[in-house]
């Protein structure tokens, strides 16, 4: 008998997707729990637009208490802001929750001041005309949280929704430049606790015979408020969406963050799944990842999948090379100019210029701390004198780097890095070839002609 978990697992592997964490219930009842070090289900995790979902949550129980007005426009809680024009002086809270704001992408820029941008930046149509994905009217709306609550986002939920699903401290929101939650993306949780959300949102408020939702916010929620068929995004995205949730097809609901960080839920199956990963290093990975998920979950029998593993494929002893020295840069593009390898079969450790050294297996999973954040690091020798590393880090960002070092049997070595990720930066991908510290310029290599 098929596994529907495990060939969603082998595929997001296939595609070169790294999976962290996966959880699956269904009735209450856990059907898969699995994790990668040193990454885990009760390990906090930057969630990234799950965060929308949030605040929208924050929103409604503010409407719930008398404290905000769905149909307001959002200028009557910032009358400090002017706006630049009638539009988005109509622009009503309703509006943004749906992403039917009169904007066509998000306002952030460069002076820091991510709300008065939201009201700043000139609209380009009529609200409630057109579906925008728009970080900068989640990031709004979480200013309007703590205004009208009175408390941070989270400090607002603490004794609404976090304390009475267990929830502890190590929830928290990165803020923005002016200091406000990070509604948008900012979200850091431990998987299992998004889980017992998803619990409560199938259960109408309920989980287990104890209300910790109003039935209405959650209706509200998950109400059909916009039609995102205009999205390039994969068929889930372009079904429907609530307020800051994907409608991904009947009777289903999704929260889903950048890089495949994913809540989801079916009420009438009582089905939950979260999932965390990495899938930055390959373009639409993370949409892809949703329609791979949503096929596995439609099966009718789901069981554990199994331990989970990195992308990286097999390796073969047979293909290594031991090298072990300093190398200074030929030739490149953003390469560092000096290199140290230390390499077998067995494994051994890469230094890029002035950085702690990547040290790996080629046995197994190697946890790392480094300047990516604390990771895991998995290595093969792929093809003969082929050496690939495989990265895949978080802390408040989430970030992957693959890198291939070929060695040749003139002493050149080749090597390749590439880093994905929303704030990795430039430094880590770059291509460079490399010869022996203090060796001169062999005279071996013809490809060398030309080389500076």
């Amino acid at each position: 008998m098929s596994s529907p978990l495990r060939e969603f697992v082998e595929r997001a592997h296939a595609a070169g997707i790294t999976i962290h964490t996966l959880e699956v219930g269904v009735e209450g009842r856990t059907v898969a729990r699995q994790e990668i070090a040193p990454f885990g289900t009760e390990i906090p995790h930057r969630m990234y637009s799950v965060s929308k979902s949030i605040t929208a949550l924050a929103v409604l129980l503010l409407v719930e208490e008398d404290r905000l007005r769905l149909d307001a426009p959002i200028v009557t809680y910032f009358p400090e802001m002017e706006p630049t024009s009638p539009w988005l002086a109509a622009t009503r809270i309703d509006d943004m929750l749906a992403m039917t704001g009169p904007h066509s992408r998000t306002t952030f820029d460069d002076t820091g001041e991510w709300l008065a941008s939201y009201f700043r930046r000139p609209p380009t149509h009529r609200p409630a005309s057109q579906f925008v994905y728009d970080t900068s009217a989640s990031y709004t709306l979480a200013a309007l949280v703590e205004r009208c609550g009175g408390a941070p986002l989270l400090e607002y939920l603490r004794p609404r929704v976090l304390e009475p699903l267990g929830i502890g401290a190590g929830a928290r929101f990165l803020a923005g430049p002016d200091g406000f939650s990070h509604g948008g993306s900012g979200l850091i949780a431990a998987p299992h606790d998004l889980v017992r959300l998803a619990e409560v949102i199938n259960g109408a408020g309920s989980c287990r015979g104890v209300r910790v939702l109003p039935e209405r916010v959650v209706r509200r929620l998950l109400e059909l408020r916009s039609d995102p068929g205009m999205q390039a995004w994969g068929a889930p995205f372009r079904a429907g969406y609530g307020r800051h949730v994907w409608l991904p097809r009947a009777g289903a609901w999704m929260m889903f963050g950048l890089g495949g960080q994913i809540v989801y839920g079916e009420p009438e199956r009582s089905l939950v799944a979260v999932v965390t990963a990495d899938a930055t290093p390959i373009t639409g990975g993370d949409q892809r990842l949703v329609e791979m998920l949503l096929t596995a979950l439609s099966h009718d029998q789901l069981d554990d999948p199994g331990a989970l593993d990195m992308p990286l494929g097999a390796h073969d002893p047979a293909h290594a090379r031991s090298l072990s020295g300093a190398f200074t840069v030929i030739t490149g593009d953003g390469a560092p100019d000096r290199v140290a390898l230390t390499v077998d079969s067995a494994g051994g450790e890469v230094r890029i210029g002035g950085n702690a050294p990547l040290r790996f297996s080629t046995g197994g999973r190697t946890v790392t701390d480094g300047a990516l954040g604390r990771g895991v690091i998995a290595a093969r020798w792929s093809r003969p004198g082929v050496l690939e590393l495989l990265l895949s880090a978080a802390s408040d960002d989430i970030s992957s780097v693959h890198m291939r070092i070929v060695v040749s049997d003139d002493d050149i070595v080749t090597v390749q890095s590439h880093g994905s990720g929303p704030e990795i930066g430039a430094a880590w991908t770059w291509v460079g070839s490399y010869r022996p510290a203090g060796s001169g310029r062999p005279v071996s290599s013809p490809w060398l002609d030309n080389a500076s």
